[in-house]
């Protein structure tokens, strides 16, 4: 048996970009080329810096996802800031593990899903944009919620968070959608945070600081 798998067909691009980055790519194109024949050498170069920034945020890279039956795999690039048994009525009936992931302007922000699954339902919540990493940006920030159920009737969910200067949550599934674990459903623009919450059951395996990759990192596991 592989010890890895594809969730998706790879791209056919070496540096594959989300379709979302587009328009911003293209604008600072657009002026960086319009400043180099008004022959604007400073403008232009910050056109050109803002370019590039902006391709790199966006890129997408394709991702391999661990065949373990039981593992949860992470929905995020980026910073493990709270791993531990919690109780949150709003998502989740009684105790649960919690997995909050913290993801700067340099980290990947395409999001991919955690497990097989449904998605049983979607909700949206508007609210404020505070720093991502702190802990009030869980109940406060706007945020959207995936509550996805297993072939085998776990219940797990994954919530988008907007942070500091995030201005658009996109999520790309809708209620009924069967996914695949490490499939794409979804980012944040510019800096934000994911909370995945699963049944108590679960065995952590990342602990906080550690770095993780969306589809590729384990976070827990179904003992």
């Amino acid at each position: 048996m592989n010890k890895y798998t594809r969730s998706e067909i790879p791209s056919l691009t070496a540096f594959p970009v989300e379709k979302a980055g587009y328009a911003f790519i293209f604008a600072g194109a657009f002026a960086t080329a319009v400043f180099a024949l008004l022959d604007l050498t400073v403008l232009a170069f910050i056109g050109l810096i803002f370019t590039f920034f902006t391709a790199f945020f966006f890129r997408d890279p394709d991702r391999v996802i661990p065949n373990m039956d039981n593992a949860v795999v992470s929905p995020a690039d980026g910073k493990v800031i709270f791993a531990e048994i919690t109780e949150d009525v709003r998502y989740f009936k009684g105790k649960c593990l919690k997995i909050s992931i913290f993801m700067s302007v340099f980290n990947v922000h395409v999001n991919r899903i955690p497990f097989d699954g449904v998605i049983k339902r979607i909700e949206y919540y508007p609210g404020k944009f505070f720093n991502a990493n702190l802990d009030k940006a869980s109940k406060d920030n706007e945020h959207n919620a995936i509550f996805l159920e297993t072939e085998d009737g776990i219940k797990i969910c994954t919530v988008q968070i907007a942070g500091l200067i995030a201005r658009r949550i996109i999520c790309k599934v809708q209620e009924g959608d069967q996914l695949t674990r490490g499939q794409r459903f979804g980012l944040i623009c510019f800096g934000s945070r994911l909370d995945v919450y699963l049944p108590p059951e679960f065995h952590v395996k990342v602990s906080v600081g550690e770095m993780v990759r969306a589809g590729t990192t384990v976070l827990g596991e179904l003992k």
